[in-house]
């Protein structure tokens, strides 16, 4: 059984840093693209990064290209969010999840092809 397990969030300052964290069960991470989702307060999930099956494949949404990193460490089957220069916008319920790696990665990065949903995990960015 597939399973996701994401951590990490928390309650920052605008400006700091978060790593979250998506640890996978019951399957290796690496067969599938992983993405992280975010869920604003009153809007639908939205995609945030994915990561290809390759590290060197990566995607970010415009809002967050060029302050959030996403990285896979095989080894720990875990896939990680390094997320700077955090705004009060980036608040919210933060998802991972897993896609079969079909087509190219920019264009499968949208929350409709992502299942197998972990519980999230709240961040908070707030003075």
């Amino acid at each position: 059984q597939l399973q996701l397990v994401e951590s990490g969030g928390g309650l920052v300052q605008p400006g700091g840093s978060l790593t979250l964290s998506c640890a996978g069960s019951g399957f290796t991470l690496d067969t599938y693209y992983i993405g992280w989702f975010r869920q604003l307060p009153g809007k639908e999930r939205e995609e945030v990064s994915c990561i290809g099956r390759r590290e060197d494949k990566t995607f970010y949404v415009d809002s967050v290209q060029g302050r959030f990193t996403i990285s896979r460490d095989n080894a720990k089957n875990t896939v990680y969010l390094q997320m700077n220069s955090l705004k009060p916008e980036d608040t919210g319920a933060y998802y991972c999840g897993a896609a079969p790696p079909i087509g190219k990665l920019q264009s499968a990065c949208v929350t409709r092809r992502f299942g197998s949903w972990g519980q999230g995990t709240e961040v908070t960015v707030s003075s």
